[in-house]
């Protein structure tokens, strides 16, 4: 505390700019998570639903209301998070303005393409949400195409400045100013695509863990129906494998940081001095330099680390302290990590059982403590990516781009860093309660069937998921152009 307390006062704009970031950060992060991961999700029950030959139309009306329904909940987050997005790179420069100034030619090419992405994005979404009923079925399904891409391109962008940050390049140091600048070289530095891919897979865990658990609650409810097993499976299918691969490119990717951030790893593992066949450290807080209440599991730090169990893991004591995380910041670091990797491997389990069970011709979707565990993964899942940022960007303090620039001389030195502070905070939660409001609104005039939409030739019919599937004789099932009921 005491050490926070002298950071504060040496420099008041400091802790508030931090904290803006994290609110912004963290709630953007999620939002953009169902810009990648739902346009596949939506492709996929579309293209059941327009492919699948049954002489019954009442299954595909279901695969066919999933994406419409979907859809429009992605409009929703999608107008969320192009707030909170376009205040996000606005912070950049009103937030550190020293290191937008010094760098801004170094990674200003990659906010530019995100920007062509965002566009593009919300144009074929525009496409997509007015095509039912306008477009033939199969081109209609093709405009998720370009909405997954751009949304997979504008997170790369995004994703390769943070990457430089962790890993400077592109640029050189003449006399204190920047010079023979690569934004090419910057953009694709050697970290990002590591970055990249653990993030892209994180997005289909938080995606298809999060709609699985609203469908989770709704089967809980009573509402156990084809439409909801429908909407738990798909996503509950992409979120299990994206588990499964998970861990792999997290290990990869913490495998670079013995050379590439040695400070951050040491962090990580809360490791106080280099040491060879070092333990795993469980738990525990950094005091004055030395860890207390922790568990040691010895050697296996060093494999987990560097998958070798005689490698060298470096310690924190190796660093200046103004070259490291301090001892409150490395403690955070420490069980972020950890956290992090604690709900991932539960969400993995939660996973693998449910497949393995069903392979076995088990039903978990009717096990109320299966279906308790699957409603809590979705914020399980949304903790475990907030998580893992808090521990690359706490773990890379106090550098705001790594051994080049500290976040201490980046910062703004302006004292309504508070004011925008509160002010932001006030509208993030506005905007939280708003989609929230708006989204339960959609979900109840669903489930009570009050749905207006245009007829359509190829959308669902008049089809609710608590209702009988129409006979070959009922008018829905005989007019191709009947009113849409989801």
């Amino acid at each position: 505390m005491s050490t926070l307390v002298r950071l504060v006062n040496a420099n008041p704009t400091l802790l508030p700019a931090r904290w803006q970031m994290t609110v912004s950060l963290g709630s953007h992060i999620v939002l953009s998570c169902f810009g990648v991961a739902f346009p596949v999700m939506i492709w996929v029950v579309h293209g059941r639903g327009i492919n699948n030959n049954n002489s019954n139309n009442n299954d595909n009306d279901v695969w066919l209301g999933l994406a419409k329904r979907w859809s429009k909940v992605a409009a929703v987050l999608f107008a969320i998070g192009a707030v909170s997005g376009t205040i996000l790179s606005f912070e950049m420069g009103l937030l550190w303005p020293r290191f937008m100034r010094r760098f801004g030619d170094v990674i200003g090419l990659p906010f530019a393409l995100e920007g062509i992405a965002f566009f593009i994005e919300a144009i074929f979404l525009g496409i997509y949400l007015y095509g039912w009923g306008r477009l033939p079925p199969r081109r209609h399904r093709a405009m998720l195409v370009p909405i997954g891409v751009s949304g997979l391109v504008g997170t790369f962008c995004i994703l390769s400045v943070n990457a430089w940050m962790n890993n400077p390049t592109g640029f050189r140091v003449v006399d204190g100013n920047v010079t023979d600048v690569q934004p090419i070289a910057a953009m694709l530095n050697r970290g990002v695509w590591l970055q990249f891919l653990h993030m892209w897979i994180a997005t289909f865990m938080v995606v298809g863990f999060v709609v699985a658990s609203v469908y989770a609650e709704g089967i809980r409810r009573g509402r156990d129906g084809v439409h909801h097993r429908a909407g738990f499976l798909v996503p509950f299918a992409f979120a299990s494998v994206a588990a499964c691969i998970q861990p792999i490119t997290g290990h990869l990717a913490g495998l670079r940081l013995a050379t590439a951030q040695p400070s951050k790893l040491a962090a990580m593992e809360l490791a106080t001095r280099p040491e060879t066949r070092a333990p795993l450290v469980i738990g525990g807080v950094l005091v004055n330099g030395r860890v207390r209440y922790a568990i040691r599991i010895p050697v296996l730090g060093s494999l987990v680390a560097r998958s070798n169990p005689n490698a060298r893991l470096p310690g924190l004591s190796q660093f200046s302290d103004d070259a490291r995380p301090n001892d409150q910041l490395a403690t955070t670091v420490h069980w972020s990590f950890q956290l992090m990797i604690t709900c991932g491997f539960a969400l993995l389990g939660l996973g693998a059982a449910f497949w393995w069970a069903r392979r076995r011709g088990r039903d978990l979707l009717s096990s109320a403590w299966f279906l308790r565990l699957a409603v809590i993964a979705g914020p399980l899942a949304i903790a475990a990516l907030e998580l893992g940022w808090i521990t690359t960007e706490v773990g890379r303090q106090p550098w705001i781009a790594y051994r080049v620039m500290r976040i201490s001389d980046a910062v703004v030195q302006h004292n309504s860093v508070w004011v925008t502070f509160i002010v932001l905070s006030t509208v993030y939660a506005a905007m939280g309660v708003g989609a929230l409001v708006v989204l339960r609104s959609m979900a109840r005039r669903w489930r009570e069937g009050d749905e207006i939409d245009l007829p359509t030739p190829y959308s669902p019919t008049s089809y609710s998921p608590t209702s009988n599937p129409p006979t070959s004789n009922s008018p829905t099932s005989s007019s191709p152009t009947s009113s849409v009921r989801i």
